[in-house]
């Protein structure tokens, strides 16, 4: 049986920006991966008026992460059917149909039936933050959790009614600081300050973690392109002036060449410090 990895995210283009390497390496080695996105991504952006409008650009968003993950090489995919909440404190909020206003009980309970369908070693998703405060990463992060801890409980989700199955080891995403702090110098070096907010402003956008915290480094720099043509194809949400979009090739590979997680749970024995997520599992 191959390893499996699964990835947790709240919109179409999330997986590209956090994980997208990691899934293209792991495909390329022949590692099952999986993709669970929660929403449709309906209050995102819409970067030319020509490509959609807001009453089809979830139809518009799911045909883009089709092509996303084609490119990435991502084996299968599943998708939540929650609205997109929008960010915390807009009306989307209140949409009845949104995934912040979701049971969370049965959120969870989709999730598990998931996990004991394809059986991942690995759970990847955001941190309790939902790195950056937006509702939908946040309540990404509580149905994995949740879904990691409960899908080995035959007492938990009976309902849900394939064998029990415990994954190996959970993770969060992570930017650690002295990462962000150089992605920062280097778009001011080639000329693009005005990208990044100034560091009273941004509060390092809420999204870069201690240096300390970060556990795992893996080496995706085989599949930086592949990672930017993926992301690319989300075409909505990546203008041409967009931030990631206007990151120079050379900066690209210096800032994607690893990606950076925190190991949260470990059910096998590992190293402190891994460069590989699936360290301690065989296989």
């Amino acid at each position: 049986m191959p390893r499996t990895l699964m990835a947790v995210h709240a919109h179409p283009d999330d997986e590209c920006i956090t994980t997208g390497g990691i899934l293209a390496r792991y495909a390329a080695e022949g590692v099952r991966v999986v993709l669970v996105t929660c929403t449709g991504g309906e209050v995102g952006e819409i970067s030319d008026p020509a490509l959609a409008t807001p009453d089809n650009l979830a139809e518009v968003r799911a045909h883009e992460l089709a092509e996303a993950c084609r490119i990435l090489g991502v084996t299968e995919r599943f998708s939540l059917g929650y609205r997109d909440s929008g960010m915390m404190d807009t009306d989307d909020n209140a949409n009845p149909a949104c995934f912040w206003q979701a049971d969370m009980d049965d959120a969870i309970g989709k999730v598990v039936a998931i996990v004991r369908r394809v059986r991942p070693d690995v759970i990847v998703t955001y941190n309790e933050r939902g790195d950056y405060g937006h509702p939908d990463h946040i309540n990404a992060h509580r149905v994995a959790v949740a879904a990691f801890h409960a899908a080995g409980d035959q007492a938990r989700y009976p309902e849900h009614g394939d064998a029990p199955w415990s994954p190996r080891k959970l993770y969060y995403s992570a930017w650690p600081r002295t990462r962000f702090e150089q992605m920062r110098r280097l778009m001011r070096e080639a000329g693009i300050a005005d990208a990044m907010p100034d560091d009273e402003e941004s509060g390092d956008w809420d999204i870069a973690v201690a240096d300390e915290l970060v556990t795992t480094a893996v080496d995706v720099s085989s599949v930086v392109a592949v990672k930017r043509a993926a992301l690319a194809a989300h075409r909505t949400q990546m203008g041409a002036d967009g931030f990631f979009m206007r990151m120079p090739e050379s900066v690209w590979r210096e800032v994607w060449g690893v990606e950076h997680f925190r190991r949260i749970e470990s059910r096998v024995a590992a190293p402190n410090h891994e460069d590989d997520l699936f360290a301690g599992i065989g296989g």
